[in-house]
């Protein structure tokens, strides 16, 4: 299920304070009216309507680490991704995937590119930037 904005819990909870019932609440904001119920019990219980804070799996890396990832790719274009992770080492001095460094060079605008060329590696590419 898809998780209600903090607008719209803000807007079910005006109408829950309007005195509508938390059934008409509910079809009015296309939600189940027990998630309508939960959210009006959570604000007389902690004040607040905000999420809380979920369990998820901890990153391998530091945003510095990212930062000097990137950094290093761009600098030396034709370095591999494999090279670099065997060369870098995440958190607790674990080593990082392949992978998880294309995802890093990924999210920030990087594509590593593989070329036909069997003396040359693959190579980095910029697409933030216009050539």
């Amino acid at each position: 299920m898809p998780r209600i904005s903090k607008v719209d819990r803000h807007r079910a909870l005006g109408l829950l304070q309007a005195g509508r019932p938390v059934s008409e609440v509910g079809l009015r904001m296309n939600v189940n009216r027990t998630t309508i119920f939960r959210l009006s019990q959570r604000l007389h219980e902690t004040d607040t309507v905000s999420d809380r804070p979920r369990s998820g799996r901890p990153r391998c890396t530091t945003q510095r680490q990212d930062r000097d990832l990137v950094r290093n790719h761009r600098n030396n274009r034709f370095l591999s991704a494999s090279a670099s992770s065997r060369q870098t080492r995440g958190r607790n001095n674990q080593r990082i995937s392949a992978n998880t460094l294309r995802r890093r060079l990924s999210t920030s605008g990087l594509v590593l590119v593989a070329h036909t060329s069997a003396k040359s590696g693959p190579s980095v590419t910029d697409t933030n930037v216009r050539y």
